[in-house]
């Protein structure tokens, strides 16, 4: 293939532009904040298990204080109800064995009453504790918003950035002539992205390889405005004055 030095000087710079937005891609990709919030979601995940098992512990003493209320009510109104029938009664009999029931009663009501003080105090430490891990959760989501906040910062500015340099490589790529630019297209996909290099004191800029024997005796008789390629790396090698040929 024909190309006119200056034409394959112009692949240097698509190059270089490509390989600024493959950086610029990469970087998106291994941000820091990138890390971080995979740590705060287990983080997080791993609050609200805990959050899970806290709330449904404090449910259940919820749940038996509220059967023990029940119990109170009912004892009391039993309560109630005997001595009402107590204060209508003239019988010995009735009075006896009411006066035995209220008492009974009321030593129902005694220990229903210091049961239901101990479940309280049960159910102030897992309200408690329930607080504590909300707290947390409370920490680690103003951690997640405040680290996509510096990660969407950062995104913004690299976006700005690809947008620059995809508007530079346009109007570079614009100057190459198709069958060219096509070589160079191809050479990028099957070369993982170095598809031209500049040869500098009879290296090549891509992969580091010198050119020797044969291979530099051809380079060095290839007319100026002839493509010729890295034998190692296969990419287009552009020759200039550094080029020590």
């Amino acid at each position: 293939m024909k190309a006119s030095p200056l034409e394959q000087k112009e692949l240097l710079r698509l190059q270089a532009l490509d390989i600024k937005v493959l950086q610029l891609s990469h970087q998106s990709k291994s941000l820091v904040q990138h890390t971080e919030l995979a740590a705060l979601n287990r983080e997080a995940e791993a609050s609200r298990m805990k959050l899970l098992g806290r709330s449904g512990e404090l449910d259940d003493v919820r749940t038996e204080l509220g059967r023990i209320e029940s119990d109170v009510e009912v004892v009391e109104k039993r309560i109630a109800r005997d001595s009402d029938r107590l204060q209508h009664t003239s019988s010995i009999k009735d009075i006896q064995a009411l006066d035995s029931e209220i008492a009974s009663l009321k030593k129902r009501l005694f220990d229903l009453e210091e049961i239901e003080i101990a479940v309280l105090e049960r159910q102030e430490e897992h309200e408690a504790a329930v607080a504590v891990v909300q707290k947390e959760r409370d920490a680690i989501a103003e951690r997640v918003t405040a680290t996509e906040t510096a990660r969407d910062e950062v995104l913004v500015d690299l976006t700005r950035q690809l947008g620059e340099l995809t508007r530079d490589r346009a109007t570079v790529a614009a100057t190459i002539p198709d069958d060219l630019a096509a070589l160079y297209e191809r050479l990028r996909i099957t070369g993982h992205g170095n598809a031209a290099a500049l040869l500098r004191a009879r290296t090549c800029s891509g992969c580091t390889m010198t050119l020797t024997g044969s291979d530099l005796a051809d380079a060095r008789q290839a007319p100026i405005d002839e493509v010729i390629f890295c034998p190692d790396c296969g990419a287009v090698l552009v020759r200039t004055d550094e080029s020590g040929i």
